[in-house]
């Protein structure tokens, strides 16, 4: 998913904005909001096409292991509007919020092997399965529950059709708006193990 770089007013987000966003030229094409009952051909919903800038230095959700064809070990990061509304547990999510999945694959730590006798450990190893992104925006993205979903493989954005079957994916979850991961717990006074 591509997130549209543009300054998300109003949810404490600055995000660097594009030559064309900055002389009040909208860089993606605009999405018609969708009636109440009202159905939308999301082939017709822009595709957010940007990487944000910074995304990396983002607060840690939580973190994943996908098994089957997936097969990966994730790490969901969120900006912080995204991370203030899932720490309470506030749905939906406010506009301006921004959910990134970044995937590697799942190999085994080859030091751990020679310390345990057996493979115990497991590491993130190469990227793999692209890097995702849902942008919350309720207006342009009404057709899809609100969220804006693109995948970069090789920096390249996906196309509408990636954004149909991430909508698709995510419906199992419309009672949390659309989002598959929780907020994972602190540990009891900040220290693991207690």
């Amino acid at each position: 998913m591509a997130l549209a770089v543009t300054a998300l007013a109003g949810a404490g987000v600055g995000l660097a904005q594009t030559a064309e966003e900055a002389a009040g030229k909208d860089s993606m094409q605009a999405a018609r909001p969708v009636a109440k009952g009202a159905t939308q051909d999301l082939s017709k919903v822009a595709v957010p096409d940007k990487i944000p800038p910074g995304y990396r230095a983002w607060t840690l959700i939580s973190v994943a292991r996908e098994e089957g064809a997936t097969d990966d070990l994730r790490a969901i990061l969120g900006n912080e509007a995204a991370v203030v509304a899932l720490r309470s547990g506030k749905y939906p999510l406010p506009d301006g919020a921004i959910i990134a999945r970044l995937a590697w694959s799942y190999d085994a730590l080859a030091e751990s092997a020679a310390a345990f006798g057996k493979p115990q450990s497991h590491v993130a190893g190469h990227p793999k399965n692209g890097l995702q992104f849902m942008v919350r925006d309720s207006t342009k993205y009404a057709a899809s529950g609100g969220w804006g979903y693109v995948q970069f493989d090789d920096g390249k954005p996906s196309d509408a059709a990636k954004q149909q079957a991430c909508f698709a994916c995510h419906t199992v979850v419309k009672n949390r708006d659309y989002v598959f991961n929780r907020f994972a717990p602190d540990p009891p006074n900040g220290i693991a193990g207690n």
